[in-house]
C-alpha cells in the first residue's frame, strides 16, 4: 500500500468518528463555551470541519502565513450547515490526495505567522499532523459535550454512553 493510500484510508476511518461527533452539536449551543478562555463550539467545531481541506492546501502549497493570510473561518449557524462543510472539505481533501503521488509529498510545508514558525516539516508529516488535529480537537469536542449532557457515540470502539 502507498502512503497515499494509508493517508486516504485514515481520513476516511477518522470521517466516519468526526461525522458521529459534529452530529451530536445541538443547534441552540453553537455559542456556549465551557470557560471564557475556551472556543465556543461554533469555533470548535467549524476548525474540526475545515481541516480535511488543509490536506488540499498542503497538497497544493508550500505554507499557510497568517500575518498574510488572515484566519477567517466560515460562519456556520447549525448543526446541518456544519456537516455540509466537513462533507465538502473532505470531499476535497480526498480528491486532491487520492490525485497526488508519494513524491509530492516529500517537500516541506511551513505553518507560520510572518517570521515566527509554527511547524516546518514534510507534507506527508503536515497531512499526519492535521489528522492528529481532528483528533484532538475531537476530544476537545468530547468535553465540551459531556459537559452539556449529550451522550458521545464511540470513537475506535463503544463509548461509556454506548455501554449497558
Amino acid at each position: 500500500m502507498s502512503n497515499i493510500q494509508t493517508l486516504v484510508k485514515e481520513m476516511e476511518n477518522e470521517a466516519t468518528t468526526t461525522r458521529k461527533m459534529l452530529s451530536r452539536v445541538p443547534d441552540d449551543k453553537f455559542g456556549w463555551k465551557p470557560h471564557e478562555k475556551s472556543m465556543s463550539i461554533q469555533q470548535l467545531t467549524t476548525h474540526i470541519a475545515e481541516l480535511p481541506g488543509w490536506v488540499s492546501m498542503v497538497i497544493n502549497t508550500e505554507e499557510l502565513d497568517f500575518a498574510a493570510q488572515p484566519y477567517s473561518p466560515r460562519v456556520l449557524n447549525n448543526t446541518k450547515e456544519l456537516l455540509q462543510y466537513f462533507e465538502e472539505t473532505l470531499a476535497d481533501g480526498k480528491t486532491q490526495l487520492s490525485k497526488a503521488s508519494d513524491e509530492q509529498l516529500l517537500p516541506n510545508w511551513t505553518l507560520r505567522n510572518g517570521s515566527e514558525i509554527y511547524i516546518a516539516s514534510s507534507k506527508a508529516d503536515m497531512i499526519r499532523t492535521t489528522y492528529c488535529q481532528i483528533v484532538h480537537h475531537r476530544a476537545q469536542l468530547g468535553v465540551y459535550l459531556r459537559l452539556l449532557n449529550i451522550p458521545i457515540p464511540g470513537s475506535y470502539g463503544p463509548s461509556a454512553d454506548e455501554m449497558n
